[in-house]
């Protein structure tokens, strides 16, 4: 498939790597639902880190890495809506991505570009709703115009919300709403006096998503959040795990909704427990 260049400035056009394509899979019948025994994120987020090494390991190209961790977001965003999780976001690819080797960018945006395509009947038929944040402006323009066809043919749905950031930076997000806002208080629609939390969030590439999010796990072995939803992580869990993203699998989820529901989550507040006989 022949998709034009983009982007003039750069070498050569992004998408002009070889294809590494996600096969379109046959969609299974819908599976049951998941009845857990315990607290469940509202919204959980997770930092897919480790395709790269994963593949170094065993000796493969980096896009082999990749192309595994493709499948299991696949697999991932099944599990999710069978268990009722009303929204999944996924860090796919920062901000500082696109310092990465351009051949490697270019199979990046090929797979994100096919899996527009591939899982356009599932997401539909799961009622998943699909959308991307991030600058993406910054994409090719067939990648835009990918998101954007499934973005909107997604949009009524309401099961659950399937969001993927991409040339996303949480420090970027940020400047990018104060900007946003400066520019509505300079041109006299807005009062600066008015700027509160909300009005921040509403210029967020977020804004929409259902709630801030409670669980946020990081696969690899890191232990940070790499810049990732920095302003929506304010009270999340965080989780861990040393395996790597396409080695990721069920039971991995699992044990991190274990350790979630283990938590005790105050939001800053006191547990009754804790508290004097006079603070009760």
């Amino acid at each position: 498939m022949y998709l034009p260049p983009v982007r003039p400035s750069r070498r050569r056009d992004v998408l002009d790597a070889p294809e590494p394509a996600m096969t379109a899979l046959p969609r299974p019948e819908t599976p049951a639902p998941i009845a857990w025994p315990g607290p469940l994120p509202r919204h959980l987020a997770v930092i897919m880190d480790g395709n790269g090494r994963w593949a170094t390991a065993r000796g493969l190209p980096r896009i082999e890495g990749h192309r595994q961790g493709a499948e299991v977001v696949r697999s991932t965003v099944r599990l999710a809506r069978r268990l009722g999780i009303q929204a999944l976001t996924l860090y796919a690819f920062s901000e500082q991505n696109w310092q990465r080797p351009e051949g490697e960018v270019a199979a990046l945006m090929r797979l994100l570009y096919d899996f527009t395509q591939s899982e356009r009947p599932e997401l539909l038929a799961r009622g998943i709703r699909f959308r991307c944040v991030g600058d993406l402006e910054r994409l090719p323009l067939p990648v835009q115009a990918a998101i954007a066809g499934l973005s909107d043919a997604t949009a009524h749905l309401t099961d659950m919300q399937l969001s993927i950031a991409v040339s996303y930076g949480g420090r970027e997000e940020i400047v990018h709403a104060a900007r946003v806002l400066a520019e509505q208080a300079a041109a006299g629609r807005l009062d600066p006096a008015d700027i509160d939390a909300a009005r921040l969030e509403d210029a967020l590439w977020t804004r929409g998503l259902p709630g801030d999010v409670d669980l946020v796990v990081r696969t690899s072995g890191e232990r940070r959040v790499s810049n990732f939803l920095l302003w929506q992580i304010a009270y999340a869990e965080l989780h861990f795990t040393d395996v790597l993203w396409p080695d990721f699998s069920e039971e991995h989820l699992f044990e991190a909704l274990r350790d979630f529901g283990r938590r005790e989550r105050r939001f800053g507040g006191v547990d009754p427990s804790d508290a004097c006989p006079s603070d009760r």
